[in-house]
């Protein structure tokens, strides 16, 4: 009977130890503790450094997820965020918002016209301005324009199983390109872009087919790109977990801002 009551004692520390670890390992992330957790190493190239110093930063998320419709109260979220952006701001306003006008100012200092290629936060907002509606496209796409529209960062959201272990933020080179998704080639020549050995496959203007969303994507790499430092990114990236674990059942497996 004493050994029964001992094994019973060990057996329910063990579950409020573990449990306790689980919740902390994921609320703890977003302050760098998870690096040990990471499958992706992203290095920020010297190209992008050597023009804009301290001013790139990147808050980068890995979670397993389940892809599916979104929920009615994530859409509720961004109609009620969309809706304020839509009565507080006016176009010619769009482009002034400090991380946006900031982006805007990277783009030129790498040799690309942000009123052309604009990057996809200004895209998102400038689309609701006009009275536009968001796409619907599944919760993870939709968790990642909340995201950008909140935090007015361009957000990039990859399939972790279509890139390699080690990638590179860098600036495109003459010639490239990729097949975007929904907008046909896009031009990556002096725009920030991801690349893995196989070549670019993101940018903060469009994201390529090639690693993009889909319903059988289990694990994701979300990355909050700022050209404004990395003030508040901590803040948006709590927010992102909360809405991967509402939203899209998420386990955070890493949670790390790279400078």
């Amino acid at each position: 009977m004493l050994s029964f009551l001992l094994s019973l004692v060990l057996l329910i520390v063990g579950y409020v130890f573990y449990g306790k670890f689980v919740f902390y390992r994921e609320r703890w992330c977003t302050f760098g503790f998870c690096q040990m957790y990471s499958m992706v190493n992203i290095k920020i190239c010297d190209c992008v450094k050597n023009n804009l110093g301290s001013q790139v930063a990147i808050g980068s998320l890995e979670a397993a997820v389940k892809v599916k419709e979104s929920d009615p109260m994530l859409t509720r979220e961004i109609s009620l965020l969309s809706g304020k952006i839509a009565v507080l701001y006016k176009l010619s306003d769009v482009s002034k918002l400090a991380n946006i006008h900031a982006a805007r100012g990277a783009y030129k200092k790498f040799g690309k016209d942000p009123s052309r290629y604009r990057v996809s936060s200004e895209s998102l907002v400038r689309r609701i301005v006009k009275g536009n509606e968001l796409y619907k496209v599944n919760n993870i796409v939709d968790i990642n324009n909340l995201i950008s529209i909140y935090s007015l960062h361009s957000v990039c959201a990859y399939d972790m199983d279509k890139i390699d272990s080690k990638i590179y933020f860098t600036i495109g080179k003459e010639g490239d390109s990729y097949r975007g998704i929904g907008r046909g080639m896009v031009n990556l020549s002096d725009m920030p872009v991801f690349e893995d050995s196989r070549g670019e496959f993101g940018s903060t203007t469009s994201d390529s087919r090639r690693t993009m969303i889909e319903n059988d994507t289990r694990r994701v790499l979300m990355n909050i790109v700022s050209f404004n430092g990395d003030e508040n990114l901590d803040k948006y990236m709590n927010y992102s977990e909360d809405l991967l674990i509402k939203y899209a059942e998420g386990k955070i497996m890493s949670a790390r801002i790279i400078k």
